[in-house]
């Protein structure tokens, strides 16, 4: 009797259960930072190997939470299902990090704690890697998410929703979405002081003056204030005064409906910058500033968020000609 039950046993699993279970081999990829293999998912298992976040592996077998894959030189083992990324979404992972290559960071900071890297900007949004309490992050981009509403016994419609800021980032080779809140921005020592008393959110450096021998960054800063609508509304640049080795305000301008991120780039050794703007309707467009020695100049406007030329009004000169 015991012999005819493991033999139907045996037979179950050869051409009913391994059939469902087995998939052609596909690619899937590590996403905890250190994740074991072990030999078999029974309770009773042995390390086989140890993979890190971001390793490709290719996927045999299927067992409801544990997945059977291939790693290093052909070496075979298991492991937790829910530590593995397919590739379509390690794909999607892949295309952010190219979107930003070209990219200047408009910050620096760390992770408060173990945070989710999400493909979008949502706490349902497939994930990426987990990045581990005092990673450091670079940001490109922030976006305000409205969350899922939460079923209430008295539902009311005058409730206020609630939304989540996230930032865009890139952690060493991944990139994706935080929540805001689980990054620590690391404000440039020079700029603390004026951070302690603005919501500092951005700030890049423009070009660098040479002082004793090093050189200095001047800095383009742009804060938030009195609002959670736009990435910034405030902006100031910061040149350095030799004379006094000081940094000292060179521009400001307020009421501005701005988001990240901001572009710097250069035109011959004159640095220029642009923000990305809205009107009161809601227009989308593109003020043009230029940085000449210690003055900051607004050159013009272009019209939408995806061009790279410069306003016509940025030609001072061909202007100066036609006038005469």
């Amino acid at each position: 009797m015991v012999l005819l039950i493991a033999v139907g046993g045996a037979a179950y699993y050869q051409y009913v259960y391994h059939p469902r279970h087995t998939v052609p081999p596909e690619p899937a990829y590590v996403l905890p930072n250190s994740l074991e293999v072990v030999d078999t998912p029974a309770e009773v298992r042995m390390v086989v190997g140890r993979l890190r976040s971001g390793e490709r592996v290719e996927v045999l077998l299927r067992s409801h939470s544990w997945t059977k894959v291939r790693f290093a030189e052909g070496q075979t083992g298991w492991v937790e299902a829910k530590n593995l990324v397919d590739a379509q979404t390690y794909d999607g992972g892949q295309q952010l990090l190219k979107e930003i290559e070209n990219l200047s960071p408009q910050a620096v900071g760390h992770t408060s704690a173990m945070v989710n890297l999400r493909l979008e900007p949502s706490r349902d949004a497939p994930q990426l890697a987990q990045l581990e309490e005092k990673q450091r992050v670079e940001v490109f981009g922030r976006r305000l998410v409205e969350r899922e509403a939460v079923a209430a016994a008295t539902p009311s419609s005058t409730e206020t929703p609630q939304r989540d800021a996230w930032y865009q980032i890139r952690a060493n080779t991944r990139a994706g979405w935080v929540l805001g809140r689980l990054v620590t921005l690391d404000v440039p020592e020079e700029l603390a002081e004026y951070a302690q008393s603005v919501n500092l959110v951005a700030w890049l450096v423009l070009s660098t003056v040479e002082d004793g021998g090093q050189q200095v960054p001047q800095y383009l800063a742009a804060d938030r204030r009195g609002t959670q609508e736009f990435d910034f509304n405030h902006i100031r640049v910061f040149t350095w005064w030799t004379k006094r080795h000081r940094y000292v305000t060179a521009y400001v301008e307020s009421n501005l409906n701005g988001y990240l991120p901001i572009r710097v780039w250069r035109v011959g050794n004159v640095p220029y910058f642009r923000l990305r703007l809205v009107d009161r309707e809601g227009h989308k467009f593109q003020k043009v500033y230029r940085l000449f020695d210690t003055i900051t100049r607004p050159v013009g406007t272009v019209e939408g968020w995806e061009s790279d030329a410069l306003p016509a009004s940025a030609a001072p000169r061909r202007r100066r000609a036609r006038g005469r």
